[in-house]
């Protein structure tokens, strides 16, 4: 029995998991990777975010990120891993995150004490994060901890992002939604990413998209309109909670008192890195 409240580790997650991904919609990525060769986004992030499995090829990086087009991935790996090594594409990736945190919290925010904190408190929720079925997880936990303490928190958000992740596609692939129709009934939440951004950044087509809408509707998820059904909206509630679950360890290992606060900090973090332009306007939405 969870000795927390309900959805507290979702809601820790939430907190956490945006100011992790938003450095590959941060400039500075572009930049750093720009200043080893690889000037085009998509090469640049599957090289970022899939360094830590090593030089990989595209079937790999597929499975692991599970909604993007197969032959996008294909375009980018394993040739990328000709122009750098991984462990470079790591290092950009942590130069980028630094030169970011600094730019959308600030200086006096990255030193202050509540960051040591909160770096604190999820690196202790990850300590009871799992190996087993969780490649991106587990390739990012091999990883040392950076020894700043905005670099070991955004580190700690990586591990955490990625271990409830891992999770979620097992709890996707019990519920039937292969990776576009994964991204279509997301969307239809209103928490998704918007169209135009799915199909800007991970290689379908709108024919694609059209076809997932279809058959999400022949399967009673979604209506005429596009809009999730009752059996839709329970659909994605409890894919949400089997998620929760396989997600579970991390927070009870932290406490309802820590996971709280490091939730609180997160929040305070979240909300300033938005408020200085740290995410597009236009990324969430059904439009």
């Amino acid at each position: 029995m969870s000795t927390l409240p309900p959805r507290a580790g979702r809601r820790c997650h939430n907190a956490l998991n945006p100011l992790h991904s938003c450095v590959y919609f941060s400039p500075d990525l572009g930049k750093e990777f720009g200043e080893l060769g690889i000037d085009n986004n998509s090469r640049a992030y599957f090289a970022a975010r899939g360094a830590a499995l090593g030089a990989v090829g595209a079937g790999t990086v597929t499975a692991a990120f599970y909604n993007f087009n197969h032959e996008l991935v294909a375009r980018h790996l394993p040739a990328v891993w000709s122009d750098i090594t991984p462990r470079a594409a790591l290092d950009a990736r942590l130069r980028a995150a630094d030169s970011t945190l600094r730019r959308v919290l600030g200086e006096e925010t990255l030193a202050s004490p509540e960051m040591a904190e909160a770096a604190g408190l999820a690196l202790r929720a990850a300590e009871a994060c799992t190996r087993h079925a969780r490649p991106l997880y587990s390739a990012n936990a091999d990883l040392d901890v950076p020894d700043q303490p905005h670099l070991a928190y955004w580190h700690a958000a990586t591990l955490l992002r990625e271990h409830r992740g891992d999770g979620h596609l097992a709890g996707l692939l019990t519920a039937g939604l292969d990776p576009l129709e994964a991204l279509v009934s997301h969307t239809a939440t209103g928490k998704g990413t918007a169209p135009r951004w799915v199909l800007a950044t991970r290689g379908w087509q709108r024919a694609d998209w059209d076809a997932a809408v279809e058959r999400l509707r022949g399967r009673g998820v979604l209506d005429a309109e596009g809009e999730l059904t009752e059996a839709g909206t329970a659909l994605r509630a409890q894919l949400e909670e089997a998620t929760d679950r396989m997600d579970a360890a991390p927070y009870e290992h932290l406490g309802a008192e820590g996971v709280a606060r490091l939730t609180d900090l997160g929040r305070g973090f979240l909300f300033a890195a938005a408020s200085a332009g740290a995410f597009p306007d236009d990324l969430i939405g059904k439009g």
